[in-house]
């Protein structure tokens, strides 16, 4: 086990709001969303969606190789992560791939000039599928660059194991950034530190953020705290934003104390008890945005091109020279090495 304490103060506690409802899909399928939701875009800069969803497949995977629940959509301008903790994740896009994976694992994205991508498919009926979707904005002069894809199975995602107070147990999934000695396999444009917390009732952890990271933000999405930085309780479904940016040289401390056995709920999927705790630290951007829906650029005038190039067909620029879209349409090596999928 892996003993774990800060170097620093504790940072203060800014603001403490409840998450958002809200329905991506256009249809009665919701998930939470800590931020924008809850936390405007300024304040979470350079972070700019985080949706957590906790749902039960109630179809089974798909039958039809080109069938995706959630069908082709664009996205431009900005570095994407679905972090799904169970279930299997199912991936489709405008650079030829077509992957699964275990979980817990993760798919990125640096959409940079564009991506079209599908996703979902492969879970089986009765299964719970909980997971995160994370965008992160990139500086203005990245915005256009080649999009790069990453597949991340659960061998290859850090999960440090740490020794908290009374002998609790504490895991730490490393998503992205250098943190508790291990590097993230998310490779973001923007600098950020990702960690998903796992914490037995009572456990205590605490630890130190980059020096060169001003917005911290911490997001109890399962079970809640019994402290934060000696501010007192946190419930399930809030996000707390931190003074990151003030005496950055002396406070950079965490400390996270779970809440006892008795106010932990199940989460339903047979699995112990735990408080689930997700850290996004990153530095601002401190750049204006312009966003539509799955186009994050910074001015209208970018946004505007983006979707003629949609309209005429052009989109995205850099892409396969076949019908991503039909696995049948694949070049014969690649539909063969992708035809389990």
């Amino acid at each position: 086990m892996k003993s774990i304490s800060s170097k620093t103060s504790l940072m203060g506690v800014r603001m403490v709001r409840k998450q958002g409802i809200t329905h991506p899909f256009g249809d009665h399928r919701s998930v939470n969303q800590a931020f924008p939701a809850a936390i405007p875009s300024k304040a979470s800069d350079p972070f700019l969606m985080c949706d957590y969803f906790a749902m039960m497949e109630g179809n089974g995977p798909v039958q039809d190789p080109d069938d995706f629940p959630v069908g082709w959509h664009p996205h431009r301008g900005f570095d994407i992560a679905s972090y799904l903790k169970s279930g299997t994740g199912r991936h489709g896009d405008s650079l030829g791939n077509r992957e699964t994976f275990e979980t817990p694992g993760m798919q990125w994205m640096s959409t940079g000039s564009g991506v079209e991508h599908a996703e979902g498919g492969a879970t089986e009926k009765g299964i719970f599928m909980r997971g995160f979707q994370i965008w992160i904005n990139v500086p203005s002069q990245h915005k256009m660059d080649d999009p790069k894809y990453g597949t991340v199975p659960s061998q290859d995602l850090p999960l440090v194991k740490l020794t908290a107070d009374e002998g609790e147990n504490a895991t730490a999934r490393v998503l992205a950034g250098n943190l508790l000695g291990a590097k993230g396999p998310f490779a973001t444009v923007q600098p950020v530190e990702m960690v998903d917390f796992e914490l037995s009732p009572n456990a205590i952890v605490e630890f130190d953020i980059g020096s060169n990271m001003d917005t911290a933000m911490l997001y109890v999405y399962q079970g809640s705290l019994k402290d934060l930085n000696g501010k007192g309780k946190v419930g399930e479904g809030f996000i707390c934003l931190l003074d990151a940016d003030l005496d950055m040289d002396t406070k950079r401390a965490i400390r996270l104390e779970a809440a006892p056995d008795e106010e932990i709920e199940e989460n339903g999927d047979g699995e112990p008890k735990k408080v689930g705790v997700m850290l996004f630290a990153g530095k601002k951007l401190n750049e204006e945005i312009a966003w539509h829906g799955p186009i994050v650029m910074n001015t209208q005038q970018e946004v505007r091109e983006t979707l003629m190039e949609l309209r005429m067909g052009q989109f995205p620029p850099n892409r396969v020279p076949w019908d991503y879209k039909r696995l049948s349409e694949f070049p014969h090596a690649a539909a063969e090495e992708k035809s389990e999928l």
